[in-house]
């Protein structure tokens, strides 16, 4: 009876028929997707043999390595040019020369913009490895007549000797170690991924800001006591953002060691600030007084205050620059569609971050100041303390961005220990050694990056496949080809499922980019 009266009721036969007929369409539409499949499959194997087929099938491999090599040059070459010209209009606007700003001799000379060469050597750095990767993955795709997870890391560690493009050491060792600590990073999370290693409090909510505190705790120890260990470059960055002078640093460092002060530098210095009269200070003092660190105020309070407001100050300029140029750079047609928008979140992310440089420098000081208040002996050890509590600045910034900035100092600090254990003899000097590091690591990142992005942050890996995956034009459909490659495109999209919003992350162009973390730049 329930068989009778469902084939009576029209309705029933309707939805029955409608149903086998979606069915017999479904698989009709998987019988073609799989013949048209099968058909690009010969079509390839006809031309490039029992080679698989490589993902340029517009150009030859020279082509594709070479228009990547120019797009991926300009692009690094424009963000460190661009960057450079903004710095000196800040810097002529701080001067009060506004005129100056429309002279062109003024703002973008030889002599004054002297950026050429590092630009070029970036841009040779970044277009170097990506010629050299793409070109190296259809040799290695030809001549082992196979696409293996090995292809990808022989093509990055060898593209990775486009270091050498960078002649100073610490540069290298600096970007070597950070892209050792993305590797690491990968590594783990693959690992806890597949339930295989886990980190007892690696799930803590703020796991990141406590690794950037005990990296900034080594930085610091190291740019008071050892000096020598840090990058010139980097030494320079933090004597010129911090309020205490060079020479001050120096007798805290040899008061510490039990040392022999030099008084005559000293007294030259205060004698700079006029402030010889109020200070007695002998060649062997338990401790360098506030009245030598801060000599302008006898207030502490207001040395710090004023140290943090300098430091927004002077490096407001720099952080704005990081943020604005490159987005610009690399998502032209996005600031073009809203420049008023683009302007505003990268004068907020700069005061952000500006915002949180400033705390650190100020808690730095207020330690060194609050030590001298109760206790009358240094003690090396205060200036490690004083870098892990400062470090907790951090929690003014983005909770996106706490993890890349703990990972860009983690580099310094790993750098810093090595140097002091190789002035110790406790590890050998081999010479070139970043350079073999940089290369292992870039096999590594290119493995992770093709056959496990998710292990990767979403900004470096972002950035890595704007630079890889990018070409100086894109061509159009090739005549050889036939009608099914144009329709094959069309047919998935009209079944691909749409993509959640939370998955649309994949790429940082909604993020301000902050190219600090990236050494060399």
């Amino acid at each position: 009876m329930p068989a009778l009266s469902q084939n009576s009721n029209p309705s029933a036969r309707f939805l029955a028929a409608n149903a086998e007929a979606e069915r017999r369409l479904r698989e009709a539409e998987d019988r073609l997707r799989e013949a048209m499949e099968e058909l690009h499959r010969r079509q390839r194997t006809a031309t490039c043999g029992d080679c698989p087929p490589c993902d340029h099938a517009d150009d030859s491999c020279l082509a594709n390595a070479i228009g990547n090599l120019c797009q991926s040059f300009l692009l690094s070459y424009g963000v460190r040019v661009g960057i450079g010209i903004l710095l000196r209009g800040f810097k002529l606007a701080r001067r009060k020369s506004y005129s100056s700003l429309l002279d062109l001799k003024q703002l973008v000379s030889e002599k004054n913009l002297i950026v050429r060469e590092e630009a070029c050597r970036i841009g040779l750095l970044f277009g170097g490895f990506t010629g050299s990767y793409h070109a190296l993955r259809c040799l290695l795709r030809k001549w082992r007549k196979k696409e293996t997870p090995m292809n990808a890391i022989l093509a990055g560690s060898i593209a990775g000797l486009s270091i050498l493009a960078l002649d100073d050491s610490n540069r290298r060792r600096t970007l070597a170690l950070y892209l050792l600590a993305r590797v690491a990073q990968c590594a783990y999370n693959s690992a806890k991924s597949k339930n295989k290693f886990h980190l007892w409090g690696s799930h803590w909510r703020h796991g990141d800001s406590l690794l950037f505190s005990l990296a900034c705790a080594q930085v610091m120890y190291a740019f008071v006591m050892r000096p020598e260990s840090l990058p010139k470059s980097y030494n320079d960055f933090i004597q010129k953002t911090g309020p205490v002078a060079a020479p001050v640093y120096k007798a805290v460092k040899e008061n510490c060691r039990g040392g022999p002060v030099d008084v005559a530098s000293i007294s030259a210095y205060l004698n700079s600030r006029r402030k010889s009269n109020n200070v007695k200070l002998g060649e062997f003092p338990s401790i360098i007084p506030c009245s030598v660190i801060h000599p302008d105020t006898n207030s502490c309070l207001a040395h710090n205050a004023k140290a943090a407001s300098a430091t927004f100050r002077k490096t407001f300029p720099l952080y704005f620059s990081l943020t604005f140029v490159p987005f610009v750079v690399l998502h032209l047609q996005k600031f073009l569609d809203t420049p008023v928008r683009a302007c505003w979140l990268a004068v907020k992310g700069a005061v952000q971050s500006t915002s949180f440089l400033s705390a650190f420098v100020g808690i730095f000081q207020a330690v060194i100041c609050l030590h001298r208040k109760i206790a009358s002996k240094d003690h090396k050890l205060v200036y490690w303390v004083a870098g892990a509590l400062s470090g907790l600045s951090i929690l003014l910034e983005k909770k996106a961005r706490r993890g890349e900035l703990a990972l860009y100092v983690l580099p310094r600090a790993g750098e810093s220990w090595w140097n002091i254990l190789v002035n110790r003899h406790l590890l050998p000097d081999v010479k070139n050694a970043e350079v073999a590091l940089f290369c292992a690591c870039m096999g590594g990142i290119m493995y992770y990056l093709e056959h496990e992005p998710d292990t990767m942050a979403p900004f470096l890996r972002g950035v890595i496949r704007r630079f890889l995956t990018s070409k100086i034009s894109n061509p159009g459909p090739s005549s050889s080809r036939t009608a099914s490659y144009a329709y094959l495109p069309n047919f998935e999209a009209t079944n691909r499922p749409k993509i959640q919003d939370n998955q649309q992350a994949e790429t940082p162009t909604s993020k301000q980019y902050n190219l600090e973390s990236i050494p060399g730049l």
